[in-house]
């Protein structure tokens, strides 16, 4: 895993929470401007696309921060895919069918809100739900054993090795809040009319769960964090600072990747003042 250091990093001992936050704000709003210009040269170079993936307990804030990130890149640049509960033509292929199919093309950013990695999480809390993939050599909960997930993790690793090798970026975020924060998080739903709609039952079960989770994820952390696609663990109780490292990662990254604009051809270019010409003269 990565431990990213921020650019134009301040002393933030000495800052109040508000001005934390300011701070966090005013720096992703520059962080913005600068990801927008890089994905307009990273299409019409059409050499790469971005993969980015998050992954996080219930609400550790992805829905909002892909809003924030993302709020100045063009609306053609991004494409944001939320995978839920498998459909029943999901089910009918393998686990990374549906994940495969929704790749960005290059010169794109695609974003996956939850990911190919609930397939080792998810399932792992909830082994029954394997079962609902009528696997051949999986006829009940006995057959799912460690060495299952590690395999599929392996899978996974291979997945994202092919496709790095074929211009995709990767960057992997897990957004990590603490239990307390998650209890607010949630009576502000119960608290707020209308942020009710976002408050489910279920969310309560899989928080008594808690600790389980925390071991799976740290145990796919560690197995599937690589130089092709490293995973970037985010501090998330504070959702303005959050957003900011998430969106100084992604610029960081691609800065790397010196993105050209393609020169026109030379028989244009020698054209360029008859155009000029031709349209002023309109």
């Amino acid at each position: 895993m990565e431990n990213h250091q921020v650019t134009d990093t301040v002393d933030l001992s000495e800052m109040t929470a508000m001005e934390v936050v300011d701070n966090a704000k005013k720096k992703l709003k520059k962080a913005r401007k600068e990801l927008s210009k890089l994905q307009e040269t990273m299409y019409a170079e059409g050499k790469y696309a971005v993969l980015i993936c998050l992954q996080g307990m219930d609400t550790s804030g992805k829905d909002s921060l892909i809003k924030q990130v993302f709020k100045d890149v063009n609306a053609r640049g991004v494409v944001v895919h939320s995978f839920k509960v498998p459909t029943k033509l999901e089910l009918r292929h393998d686990y990374l069918w549906r994940h495969y199919i929704a790749l960005p093309e290059r010169g794109k950013i695609g974003v996956f809100n939850r990911t190919h990695y609930e397939n080792v999480l998810v399932t792992r809390v909830h082994p029954e739900y394997i079962l609902n993939e009528n696997l051949p050599n999986v006829n009940s909960l006995d057959d799912l054993s460690d060495e299952f997930y590690y395999k599929r993790m392996e899978a996974i690793n291979e997945f994202e090795k092919n496709i790095a090798a074929n211009g995709t970026i990767i960057l992997k975020f897990f957004l990590n809040i603490s239990k307390l924060e998650q209890k607010n998080r949630l009576l502000r739903r119960l608290r707020l009319k209308e942020k009710n709609w976002k408050f489910s039952p279920g969310d309560l079960k899989e928080r008594n769960l808690w600790s389980l989770y925390k071991s799976c994820y740290q145990d796919l952390l560690n197995k599937t964090s690589t130089a092709h696609a490293p995973w970037f663990v985010i501090p998330s109780d504070n959702k303005p600072s959050a957003r900011f490292l998430v969106a100084d990662i992604i610029v960081e990254t691609l800065k790397k990747y010196d993105f050209k604009v393609p020169e026109l051809p030379e028989k244009y270019e020698l054209e360029i003042e008859n155009y000029k010409d031709q349209l002023a003269s309109e």
